[in-house]
Formats: C-alpha cells, sequence, structure tokens
C-alpha cells in the first residue's frame, strides 16, 4: 500500500471543515513555509519518531501545539492584563519535550522569514532552551504582567493597555437607531443564518442563566469568526452581548468548537477521562496559565463541545515581522517564551498524572543530556517541513486544493 502524500494527508485531515473558510486556510499556508508549520501541527505531532528521546521527558501537560505565535495578551477575570501561553486547542497530557521541540522548530522554521543567519538563530535556540531549563531547575512560578515583565514584553503590555472598547466595537458593529448588529464589511466576520443565531442564541441563554447577572449576556447578534490559521474551518462564532439600555457597551464572545488533540493517537492511554474535548481545553489551560481569560467555560450543544471566553481589546500578540534585524528584541522575546513553557509545566505538575516538581527540576539540572538531541531534531525537522511545504506550494499551485 502507498503511503498518502503530503497534500493528501493535509486534504485527509481537513476532510471535515467549513469549505469556504477551508479555502482560506490553504491560502494562509501558501504564503510561508511557517505559516505551513503553524497549519500542520497533525504532521509534526505524527511525525516524531516511536522511539524518539521525545517521548523520555517527564509527562506535563503540554499546550500540544507550541510555536513562537502561540503567546500573547489578554486580560483575567480579576481584569490584570498578562501575557501568556494560549490556543489549547491541542493540549494533553503528553512528555515535556513534545512542548519544546516544537517550540524549537518553529524558531528554525522562522528564522527565514525572520531574516536570521545560522549564527542568530542558533543562539536564540540556545536562549530559549537555557532558559526553559534554567527556570525549571529553580522550580520557582511567577505570572507575566506589567509589573514584573521587562523588556520587549512590558512594551508590548503597556501598548496594548489602554484600549478602548468603544473602538474595538466599533470596528466589528453597527448602530442603527436602537439596535446593534455585526458589520459586514470586516473580513473576520461572516454572516450566520437564521438557525445557527438560535441554537447558538439559545445555548449562551442556557448558559446565562448560571451567570450572576443573566441579563448581561443577552444576545444580540451572532455570526462566524474567521481566525487563526490551523483552526480555520472549525465552526467558531463571534457573538455580541449586551444587557438592555447600554447601547454602545456590549461584549463580544468567542465560541469555538472543540475537537480531540492530534497527539491524542499517540498518547490515548496516558489520559485522563473528560465529560467533553472542551473541558479537557478549558482545564488544562487553567493549570498552565497563570490567570486565564475572563469567561473561559466550556459548553456542551448537540453537534460537539464547545469553549466561551470574551473576546477583548487586549488581546494581541506582538508581530514578529516588526523584529526583522532586531535580534536584542528577539532574544528578550524569546527569553521570555522559554520562561513560560517552563512556568506552565511547573504549574500544572502533579495533576492527574503529570510529574511532580522535584522530578522537573531535576530534568531541568540534567540539560546537558537532552540540550543537544532536541536541538539537532529541531533543527533536522524544520527542514522537513520546508520539504512538505516544498510539495504542498507545488500541489496548490497545481490547483490539488481547489474546493
Amino acid at each position: 500500500m502507498v503511503n498518502p502524500s503530503i497534500p493528501e494527508l493535509i486534504q485527509l485531515f481537513n476532510a471535515d471543515r467549513d469549505p469556504i473558510l477551508l479555502e482560506g486556510k490553504y491560502s494562509a499556508m501558501r504564503v510561508s513555509s511557517f505559516r505551513f508549520f503553524r497549519g500542520t501541527s497533525h504532521l509534526f505531532n505524527h511525525d516524531i519518531p516511536t522511539n524518539s528521546f521525545v517521548w523520555n521527558g517527564p509527562t506535563t501537560w503540554n499546550v500540544g501545539d507550541l510555536h513562537i505565535e502561540n503567546f500573547g495578551s489578554f486580560k483575567a477575570d480579576n481584569r490584570v492584563a498578562y501575557f501568556d501561553l494560549n490556543d489549547f486547542d491541542e493540549c494533553i497530557l503528553a512528555p515535556n519535550l513534545a512542548d519544546l521541540a516544537r517550540l524549537t522548530c518553529s524558531l528554525f522554521v522562522a528564522a527565514d522569514f525572520l531574516k536570521l543567519n545560522d549564527a542568530e538563530v542558533n543562539h536564540l535556540v540556545k536562549t530559549l532552551t537555557d532558559t526553559y531549563a534554567i527556570t525549571l531547575a529553580h522550580g520557582y512560578i511567577r505570572p507575566l504582567e506589567q509589573e514584573t515583565a521587562t523588556g520587549i514584553i512590558r512594551q508590548f503590555l503597556q501598548s496594548v493597555e489602554y484600549r478602548k472598547r468603544r473602538l474595538f466595537l466599533e470596528s466589528r458593529v453597527v448602530y442603527k437607531k436602537h439596535k446593534v448588529r455585526f458589520s459586514k464589511r470586516n473580513l473576520h466576520i461572516r454572516k450566520a443564518d437564521k438557525d445557527t443565531k438560535v441554537r447558538i442564541s439559545d445555548a449562551i441563554n442556557s448558559w446565562a442563566e448560571t451567570q450572576p447577572d443573566p441579563r448581561f449576556f443577552n444576545v444580540l447578534d451572532v455570526a462566524h469568526r474567521v481566525a487563526g490559521t490551523g483552526s480555520l474551518g472549525i465552526e467558531r462564532f463571534m457573538i455580541l452581548v449586551g444587557g438592555p439600555g447600554k447601547l454602545g457597551k456590549e461584549y463580544l464572545l468567542d465560541l469555538k468548537k472543540s475537537l480531540p488533540s492530534t497527539l491524542q493517537a499517540r498518547l490515548a492511554a496516558n489520559q485522563p477521562v473528560w465529560t467533553s474535548e472542551a473541558e479537557r481545553i478549558v482545564e488544562v489551560q487553567k493549570r498552565i496559565q497563570a490567570a486565564s481569560p475572563a469567561l473561559l467555560h466550556p459548553l456542551v450543544l448537540p453537534d460537539g463541545s464547545y469553549v466561551l471566553r470574551e473576546l477583548q481589546p487586549i488581546e494581541d500578540k506582538i508581530v514578529l515581522i516588526n523584529l526583522v534585524g532586531k535580534v536584542k528584541k528577539l532574544e528578550n522575546l524569546v527569553g521570555n517564551m522559554g520562561q513560560l513553557c517552563a512556568w506552565g509545566h511547573l504549574r500544572s505538575s502533579g495533576r492527574q498524572g503529570s510529574a511532580i516538581t522535584d522530578e522537573l527540576i531535576e530534568f531541568g539540572l540534567d540539560y546537558d543530556t537532552w540540550r543537544q538531541p532536541l536541538t539537532d531534531y529541531a533543527r533536522q525537522y524544520a527542514q522537513q517541513v520546508r520539504t512538505d511545504y516544498a510539495a504542498y506550494c507545488s500541489a496548490y499551485d497545481d490547483g490539488f486544493f481547489t474546493l
């Protein structure tokens, strides 16, 4: 039996997705090898060899799709702004090196668009792995917020802290007399049909009854949300809510369908039992992050489970392309990424099968035994990504992904 080609594997993986949004995903993946890498975590997770050193690391709660753009800012329920790991769709109980290998590989893959030479990317990789190991070895955990952040992260949090909700809303909604609806001109918003609006509104209304102020979550409009790369085509909604008489003070919610982690097939025997995929995502996110985004909650609908959270003006990522030629700032940022990865693993230690803190400290101290194999594997797989990307581009240009 002939093994499927890379284009065929990608097509099979995305077969159940919304064809309109899937066209956008395929187009985004054509832009660069890094966008391709972001959109194909299933290939990376599938390709880790069965006998790889990656499987020998201590078991931790992993993000499952960790790369250098899966970090960002948000406000938690306490309304404090944090910078932390985000996007937990693929989260799973796995060896810690699964997270670190993908994060390290993402640096090698991104070297092209960041215009880094070999010496620069090797230095950044060493900074990442050094900082991760040192942070584990110390065994202490802290959050990354404006008061504790330094360098580029502190500047970034200061720049987003005072964004106005009204301006955030006006780019997404239209006010007409006493009504407010989603704008048809925003590229991240696609109109939902009447049945879909009723289905989602009913789900939000049922959940709202469990909240202190149900009237706050009065649903004003529902639309499909177009966002991300890897998740494009998965059912996702933007929901406009607001209490009566509060025109101009509405809030936006994100509701995203949850699917099994692409590492599930390789690690199924080691996983706890969850009531839903959304419960897995929400619970692991709460364990790994210092504080989680406001209103983070799992919802179960007839067609599956969804993760609900607030959409915020402050929610953003550092634009990496703006750091081209600024290696010192990249070094500061990558060091913080190593810290955040280690803090997440430490923070979630000793939970439902994850290694205890003492084991993670010992692993950090044992840095010399795993640093070079990790770096070599990440560099080697980055070359595999470029090869796979070339095959993808050829198939895409030949119309293979035309829907």
